[in-house]
């Protein structure tokens, strides 16, 4: 700690020397240390890289996604046989994305064991992140220093993110290696890129979720108070938030003799309930890229729409509008979480082992 301490002691901000007689050379040699922005993420990503939390973490997600990329496969290979045993042929557009998307059933796909377990990551890595330092007492030396109390905070969730893409753009890349082992199929350029952008959009999720721990980790000074508020929250929209949208649903259902108009309406309005949960705008934005064959959101479809409807999957560009909606809730749940997080941080006074 106190070799981290010495490096955010930047020349020209500790105040032993005036600026007036601050020669060139020195200038030359403050502009070539890192910021202490920088020095502090350095310090949060080894320090996460390291622990042992993060590692059993790791280890449990990569093995449910290695479970998941064996399904698939499974599945794929029973399809073929399928149709080879029925003298047909197999369907071979969008394969590779198959592997991110199908399964045997013995275990869930690589999409559901993502949105699964990837808020999990998250809210592992924040959920101490600041009463940790504020228990050992080395938040207040750090704010000592001359840095400044937002590049604090910034540099922890920048260090989380960073640590999360690492994570999910690895995970994504060894089901994408695996498949192209096994199944000998290499992707396609606008198959590429659906996957890399839904694990962007996995990437900004699992990042809102860091924030509602980092936010847990600000407001309550115990490290298991914070870690159980996390996980509740995310039990909570997992499971029990959508069974509260049935009810409600079941509740408030028109009858039989209704006009349309009404039971459509009603629909939309359940179906805005269901989008306020970041789980479902996940899931829908991640499956709609991964399944081009997903033409609509929407879950009334005329009998017209249907029949005029073009039989053939949507292009990358049409499939990231039609979840260009749900991306930016997320973004702006995130940016919402973030804001909440920084206020509570800011307003807050740190003393000496407070």
């Amino acid at each position: 700690m106190s070799g981290f301490i010495e490096r955010l002691r930047l020349p020209g901000r500790s105040g032993d020397a005036p600026a007036a007689k601050e020669n060139g050379a020195a200038a030359r040699e403050r502009g070539r240390q890192a910021s202490p922005f920088w020095v502090m993420v350095q310090k949060e990503f080894g320090d996460h890289i390291r622990s042992w939390r993060f590692i059993i973490l790791l280890a449990i997600v990569t093995l449910a996604c290695i479970g998941s990329i064996y399904a698939a496969v499974t599945a794929l290979k029973d399809a073929q046989e399928a149709a080879t045993g029925s003298g047909t042929e197999m369907d071979s557009s969008f394969l590779f994305l198959k592997m991110f998307t199908v399964s045997d059933g013995s275990l869930p796909n690589f999409l559901t064991f993502l949105s699964f377990l990837a808020p999990l990551i998250g809210i592992a890595i924040g959920f101490d992140s600041i009463n940790s330092e504020r228990n050992k007492g080395t938040l207040s030396r750090i704010l000592s220093q001359p840095v400044y109390r937002d590049d604090f905070l910034n540099a922890k969730f920048v260090a989380g993110l960073l640590l999360i893409a690492v994570v999910v753009f690895s995970l994504g890349f060894l089901v994408m290696g695996t498949g192209l082992l096994t199944i000998g199929y290499p992707p396609t350029p606008e198959e590429f890129w659906r996957v890399i952008v839904a694990l962007v959009i996995t990437t900004i999720y699992v990042g809102l979720w860091l924030n509602l721990s980092l936010l847990f980790s600000v407001r309550f000074r115990q490290a298991a108070t914070s870690a159980l508020s996390g996980i509740a929250l995310w039990i909570f929209f997992l499971v029990f938030y959508g069974m509260i949208v049935n009810l409600i649903s079941n509740a408030t259902a028109p009858g039989d003799t209704a006009a349309a108009s009404s039971i459509i309406s009603q629909q939309n309005w359940m179906m805005l309930l269901q989008r306020l949960s970041p789980a479902y705008l996940f899931q829908e934005a991640a499956s709609t890229l991964l399944l081009p064959d997903v033409r609509t959101l929407n879950p009334f479809v005329t009998q017209d729409q249907a029949y005029l409807a073009i039989n053939a999957p949507l292009s990358f560009g049409q499939s990231l509008l039609l979840v260009w909606p749900q991306v930016v809730a997320i973004v702006a749940e995130t940016a919402l979480s973030f804001a909440a997080m920084y206020v509570a941080f800011m307003r807050q006074e740190i003393r000496s082992r407070s």
